[in-house]
């Protein structure tokens, strides 16, 4: 990249901070924001203040102070980001990305500090956890809402919570309910999503697929591999079914006699299965990135229950290394249709 097209992507940048400088009262402090945002995004090494400030020759205290004493909306900052990307980007097949990102830290006061798995360092370690909602539409994509995940522990601990300035009235919410928090207010504000993807740690819970489902999205969503179902939808009895007036009878649904039992989605093709098919995702510098898929209809078995929603199960294989992952999908479409399983459950 050119000095000229750095020079353009500076003005850029300045023209879209300054569509938030409504929530900033001082001309100094509008001065700082551009300054703090152009060094998240330059190329220094350490993107701490000290560095940013130096490097844009700014007394770094007076950054320091700019972060720790201006006050601002940040629901009404994030409102504004979403009516941008719902006007400028709308996209019919918009898709909304679920992720979460974590942050190490030392020290046990800020807000939802605990020892849990930091996906930055790839390990249990003290970190804070973020959940995220991405938007992508085409070429563009951007992030449109985030909130921190607090864990039960700090929650049970009001005290706690007070100090580090968590009102009384938050309770806890597990991850996936954050990201459905996330994605109705998305909604709400005139994004317009038409597709969903997330990983496993949202894609295991049967609740969350069913309320994005509800919402009238298509959604693929990572598995676990131990996750179990049927692809036979197993025979269920209502209550009163089958009842000859002997015993007990029905009164709630059950699997009928004789029923398969629910199987883990990494042993269904044990013994055979629908062809693979194959889809170039890119090219990289050890070589191009080709997937395989196998697709079958699949009933997720919530455990000691009965079968759940009937969706499509994905079986993806990465040619180049061997790594397999699964996906639940909603979509009724025909490129998932034509994968269809008849002798999976063998």
């Amino acid at each position: 990249m050119d000095v000229k097209r750095l020079k353009a992507l500076r003005r850029g940048l300045d023209v879209f901070v300054s569509r938030f400088e409504d929530y900033i009262k001082t001309v100094p402090s509008r001065r700082h924001m551009r300054t703090y945002v152009a060094g998240q995004v330059s190329d220094l090494e350490r993107k701490n203040l000290a560095s940013i400030a130096l490097e844009a020759g700014v007394p770094p205290r007076s950054l320091q102070e700019f972060l720790a004493i201006l006050r601002w909306d940040e629901r009404a900052v994030g409102e504004r980001v979403q009516k941008i990307v719902a006007g400028e980007h709308a996209d019919p097949n918009a898709t909304a990305v679920i992720d979460e990102a974590s942050f190490g830290k030392k020290g046990e006061k800020t807000a939802g500090v605990q020892r849990q798995y930091c996906g930055a360092s790839g390990k249990i370690d003290n970190c804070v956890v973020t959940v995220h909602l991405g938007y992508v539409g085409g070429d563009f994509h951007a992030l449109v809402d985030s909130d921190v995940y607090l864990p039960e522990a700090w929650l049970a601990d009001r005290a706690r919570c007070r100090e580090a300035g968590i009102p009384d009235r938050v309770v806890y919410r597990p991850k996936w309910r954050i990201a459905l928090d996330l994605l109705r207010h998305t909604l709400g504000n005139g994004v317009h999503l038409k597709y969903l993807t997330a990983d496993e740690e949202y894609g295991r819970c049967g609740a969350f697929r069913a309320e994005v489902d509800a919402l009238g999205l298509l959604y693929v969503v990572e598995v676990p591999c131990a996750l179990k179902g049927w692809t036979q939808r197993p025979r269920v009895l209502g209550p009163w079914a089958g009842s000859t007036g002997r015993g007990r009878p029905r009164t709630r649904p059950e699997l009928a006699a004789g029923a398969p039992l629910p199987r883990r989605v990494d042993r269904l093709w044990k013994r055979g299965g629908p062809s693979w098919r194959s889809f170039h995702v890119k090219n990289t510098q050890k070589g191009p990135v080709v997937w395989e898929a196998r697709t079958t209809r699949f009933s997720p078995w919530p455990k000691g229950g009965l079968p759940g929603e009937e969706l499509w199960l994905v079986v993806a294989r990465n040619v180049l290394d061997g790594e397999v992952k699964y996906f639940l999908s909603n979509a009724p479409h025909a490129a998932i249709a034509r994968g269809g399983c008849d002798d999976c459950t063998s």
